[in-house]
């Protein structure tokens, strides 16, 4: 509007240095160069060089050219006809309409209009349930068609509340509600305690009806059949190399203590990543110490062998006596 009653000050070859073109160029010529440049220069883009001056400026220069052109055609009658080259309205111009909704810029007033025509939407929808609720048990029962009309006095803020409502009723008049189990019974609590919230309550359940395990579970689950698993194959390796060792067998202890060893660095990285997911803080799991772990396979090695001397012996004794 403030652009529209002003005379530009610039000349025609100015204009044309200031689109970046030469005289000559066609019409398209012109507008694409307009575009580029107010797409570099205007205030509402997001491009660095944004600049309200050198923005009215090029427009400035936009119509000086597209004057120019005009005087050219009415000159020169083998050119197309003079309405083409009449200034059209820019395309940032859109933008200031939006039927007189919200404030603020071209961008912010957009966003507000979009939700502008959602709620007006939903309240389009919502009140079409509501002619369809009473038009339908008008005729039918009037005493329960009269529930649903006073029901649809109260004014509830909520439009996710308004759709609920408008099914409660429904299925109300149709008599839905009448012959439930469990009619004139006290309700069951979901759980023994009153400070859980109930919401949380049925998903919780919902999702471990049907198998779902936190990642924290999934992890400590692996992590304990890792080292249980380790520790079963150390001392399976202790009893295959047997009593007393010689070098070579001392040798290959040295190189399966050296295995264990980074599987329990390995287990140890597992162990890092629970305590970073365990949502409680005494569920937390501290490292597993390749000496201790190694001292471990030993004693269960040489409890083994006593039960098993143990065995023999009886064994022996039994097979004397008879």
């Amino acid at each position: 509007r403030m652009l529209s009653g002003y005379k530009p000050k610039n000349d025609v070859k100015d204009s044309y240095k200031i689109l970046e073109l030469e005289e000559g160029c066609t019409l398209d010529d012109v507008r694409n160069s307009y575009r580029n440049l107010a797409k570099k220069y205007h205030p509402d883009s997001s491009s660095g060089m944004a600049d309200s001056k050198a923005f009215i400026r090029v427009e400035e220069a936009y119509r000086v050219v597209l004057s120019d052109l005009t005087a050219k055609q009415k000159s020169d009658p083998g050119e197309e006809e003079e309405d083409q080259f009449k200034s059209k309205s820019l395309q940032h111009r859109h933008y200031l309409s939006f039927e007189g909704v919200g404030i603020g810029t071209p961008s912010q007033r957009e966003k507000q209009y979009m939700q502008f025509r959602v709620d007006r939407a939903t309240e389009q929808v919502l009140e079409y349930r509501q002619q369809r609720l009473e038009s339908l048990y008008a005729g039918s029962d009037l005493s329960r068609a009269k529930d649903v009309r006073q029901s649809k006095k109260v004014k509830i803020t909520q439009a996710v509340e308004r759709l609920v409502e408008d099914l409660i009723q429904e299925s109300m008049a149709k008599g839905d509600f009448d012959n439930l189990s469990g009619k004139g019974k006290p309700l069951q609590k979901f759980s023994d305690s009153p400070h859980i919230d109930p919401m949380t309550h049925n998903l919780n359940r919902i999702l471990i009806d049907n198998g779902y395990q936190p990642e924290w579970i999934l992890l400590q689950k692996e992590i304990r059949e890792t080292i249980e698993r380790l520790r079963n194959s150390i001392v399976a390796s202790r009893r295959k190399l047997g009593e007393p060792m010689t070098l070579s067998e001392q040798k290959q202890w040295g190189r399966i203590c050296e295995q264990f060893a980074e599987d329990i660095r390995k287990l140890n990285k597992r162990v890092d990543n629970f305590n970073l997911v365990v949502p409680i803080l005494s569920r937390q799991m501290v490292h597993f110490s390749m000496d201790k772990e190694i001292l471990r396979a030993r004693k269960t090695y040489e409890a083994v062998m006593e039960k098993v001397s143990d065995s023999d012996t009886k064994e022996n004794e039994g097979e004397e006596g008879k």
